[in-house]
């Protein structure tokens, strides 16, 4: 039995009701006819004909005014005793006893029983930096970003050294310095024209957020230049944390890149529980079913035409395409190889992600 939606009126609708009603209009009609709670109904007539008013406070009798008065004192009286005493034993800074007892009192009242302005309790000292210094540690951000990092992380890079800035004041910033993170501007990408039909089904559904570290992986490929030719990426992250684990670097896009990607990665194999990536042949082949039945790994495979279900691969490929592969040039595999497991090492131990609360992948690791 579904239960019924709690309505909202508005003061104008009740007033309207009751109007109705001192025209002439039965009770029993208007409550069936607006589908009223004749005890609802009969509140609003009687608030109409004493106060002209619908809200609850106004239509209070004064003993109920008195004790919710003397309700309210009493608390406060509480709350004074308390701090009182925590004061006289703690022998604490006032900023420290509100602290701690922010989560029982309003830090508001708290502040007044103290004598403590809130402007003062909310204040926190912190040395002046210079414009010159600031737009110096700006820039040195990120130069060591390598040109990655816009505003938002730049904020969370000059917190972590006591510097509070909004991120507007970071913008003028960038642009008075002429500092423009990498972007891409959009691109057709056509339509496959075939489809993988296999009756594996999407096991992930979409829960990219993993409370375990390998709990489920997920993996996809994509293509580099490197010299006259094409070569090919194959990634694999760890939903948990946004750790690159896996990576292979090769000329053909096959199965055999694929499970070279999961032979590199660091951790023991038998605890990965999912294994998702989309419908490419790649993918989905014995080679690789082979080699997850080894281990004990559940596949997942997209449904076909979903990018969505894969959204974090393809979130990961487009920073990979946009911080690392549009600000290079390889000339050879070997290169190419070189430089991007320094990217990933980079991105797992180095770059702040804004999914995991501005940490990087590793230091995430660290605490689970």
């Amino acid at each position: 039995m579904s239960r019924k939606i709690r309505r909202h009126f508005t003061d104008d609708f009740k007033q309207q009701i009751v109007d109705l009603y001192n025209a002439g209009m039965k009770r029993s009609a208007l409550i069936k006819e607006y589908d009223l709670i004749p005890s609802t109904f009969d509140k609003w007539v009687r608030q109409a004909k004493t106060t002209g008013s619908f809200k609850s406070i106004d239509n209070l009798t004064d003993e109920q005014r008195e004790l919710i008065a003397l309700i309210k004192r009493n608390r406060e009286l509480e709350m004074h005793l308390d701090i009182l005493k925590q004061a006289a034993v703690i022998m604490a800074p006032k900023r420290e006893i509100i602290t701690a007892n922010k989560d029982k009192y309003s830090i508001s009242a708290m502040c007044r029983w103290l004598n403590l302005p809130r402007s003062s309790y909310y204040y926190r000292a912190t040395k002046p930096v210079s414009k010159a210094a600031l737009e110096e540690k700006v820039k040195q951000i990120f130069r060591e970003s390598k040109s990655r990092y816009g505003a938002r992380k730049i904020k969370q890079c000059l917190a972590s050294d006591g510097i509070i800035l909004s991120c507007r004041r970071i913008r003028r910033l960038m642009k008075r310095l002429n500092l423009v993170s990498v972007y891409q501007q959009a691109s057709f990408k056509p339509r496959s024209q075939g489809k993988n039909e296999d009756p594996i089904p999407n096991r992930l559904a979409r829960q990219f957020h993993q409370e375990q570290p390998l709990e489920a992986i997920v993996t996809d490929l994509t293509y580099v230049r490197a010299g006259q030719h094409w070569a090919f990426v194959c990634l694999i992250i760890d939903l948990f944390n946004r750790e690159i684990i896996g990576v292979s670097v090769g000329w053909k896009k096959s199965a055999e890149l694929v499970k070279q990607a999961i032979q590199s990665i660091p951790y023991a194999l038998t605890k990965v529980n999912l294994f998702h990536s989309d419908r490419g042949k790649e993918f989905d082949n014995q080679l690789i079913d082979e080699m997850l039945e080894t281990f004990g790994i559940t596949r997942s495979l997209s449904q076909a035409g979903c990018p969505c279900d894969n959204a974090v691969a393809e979130s990961t490929y487009r920073s990979f395409k946009l911080e690392f592969i549009h600000q290079e040039t390889f000339h050879s595999l070997e290169e190419l190889t070189l430089k991007t497991k320094n990217y990933v090492h980079w991105w797992n131990h180095h770059r702040i992600h804004g999914s995991l609360n501005y940490q990087t992948p590793m230091a995430k690791r660290v605490i689970a």
